[in-house]
C-alpha cells in the first residue's frame, strides 16, 4: 500500500468519524436553560448593588488617604 493509498484511507476514516460525532451530537435533544424566580433575581441584584456601594466606600476612603 502507497502514501498516497493510506492518505486516502485516513482521510476517509477521518472524514466518517467526523459525520458520526455530528449525528451524535445532533441527535441530542437540548434542554432548556432553568430561569432563575424572581427572588433569585432580587437576591443577586441586591448582592451586586452591596458589593457596587462596598467598592464605592473603599474608593472614596483611598481618595481621601494623604500621599
Amino acid at each position: 500500500m502507497g502514501l498516497e493509498q493510506k492518505m486516502k484511507t485516513a482521510t476517509g476514516i477521518a472524514a466518517c468519524m467526523a459525520v458520526v460525532m455530528l449525528a451524535a451530537c445532533a441527535s441530542h435533544e437540548t434542554k432548556p436553560i432553568a430561569q432563575p424566580t424572581p427572588d433569585q433575581v432580587r437576591g443577586h441584584a441586591d448582592r451586586g448593588f452591596d458589593n457596587l456601594k462596598k467598592e464605592e466606600q473603599e474608593r472614596g476612603a483611598q481618595t481621601n488617604v494623604p500621599r
